[in-house]
């Protein structure tokens, strides 16, 4: 009869001791996108984010697609396949989540933040120059209203976008690129210090119009040489007490008394079409 070895005793292991009750640290899920950062923004939509690839395809940083835009956007995936920089094919679910609303299109780029320059005297006499019109926002709230000025200002060819700095005024946000439809990319944002300061400034060169429903007609109003400077006040509120004291001269648009006013946005394409084109 064969007699069985004692069992072999093994070498105490170096180091702490492994704890099975030792709790594991927590990862994150398998494919789940990373969160944007401080200094990145979302850019939703087919044409917001064709406008951001045009004006600079490096600025992607990442890339999600819905199945039916995969095959359409393959000239973004490779470049950004060349720069190593992730994309990826996600289902509606996912889509949304990452995007952050329902309404993006079936493409969700991820880039880094623009924020609003610091206006000088240089920009100051170059706009006068090149007779720049120029669009003031003074405490527009709305993000979709600031997206859809943008948008309305592309359209049309104006460059500079002012924005103030009262707390309430939109900035840039997924919202506000979505709705502007690849608009952002084709202005220049700026916000001042402080908003009168800079228009008492500007107004040396620029001719100052504000938009207020106790304003002269604009079917009234007569060109001269000074290029224009629209500023549209709060939604609710209108203008600062501060601007409605710069700015010289108030318009409105003609219209029924059945509405006491239009969406500022409406009432932004109008006179930007009246006032800013050209």
């Amino acid at each position: 009869m064969q007699q069985r070895r004692p069992p072999r005793s093994r070498p105490p292991r170096s180091g702490p001791p492994q704890s099975r009750d030792r709790p594991k640290r927590p990862s994150r899920p398998a494919g789940k996108p990373p969160a944007p950062q401080d200094d990145e923004i979302r850019v939703s939509g087919p044409r917001a984010v064709e406008a951001l690839f045009r004006r600079d395809p490096d600025a992607i940083r990442r890339l999600y697609l819905d199945h039916e835009q995969a095959s359409a956007y393959g000239a973004i995936c490779q470049h950004l396949a060349t720069r190593r920089r992730p994309y990826a094919v996600k289902d509606a679910t996912e889509l949304a989540k990452i995007a952050g609303t329902l309404h993006h299109g079936g493409i969700v780029a991820v880039t880094g933040l623009r924020a609003p320059r610091l206006p000088g005297r240089g920009e100051f006499a170059a706009w006068a120059e090149r007779r720049l019109p120029v669009l003031v926002l003074d405490g527009v709230s709305n993000p979709h209203n600031l997206g859809a000025l943008v948008r309305s200002a592309a359209f049309l060819g104006i460059e500079t976008v002012v924005l103030s700095d009262r707390p309430e005024q939109a900035l840039p946000s997924p919202a506000a690129y979505r709705v502007a439809e690849g608009g952002m990319e084709s202005v220049e944002l700026w916000r001042p210090p402080s908003l009168a300061p800079f228009l008492a400034e500007l107004g040396r060169r620029h001719r100052l119009v504000a938009a207020s429903p106790r304003g002269a007609s604009l079917a009234g109003f007569k060109r001269d040489q000074r290029p224009v400077a629209l500023v549209l006040g709060n939604e609710e509120h209108g203008l600062s007490p501060a601007v409605a004291r710069i700015v010289p001269e108030l318009v409105a648009i003609p219209g029924t008394d059945r509405v006491e006013s239009l969406n500022v946005s409406v009432a932004a394409g109008i006179l930007m079409y009246e006032l800013l084109r050209g």
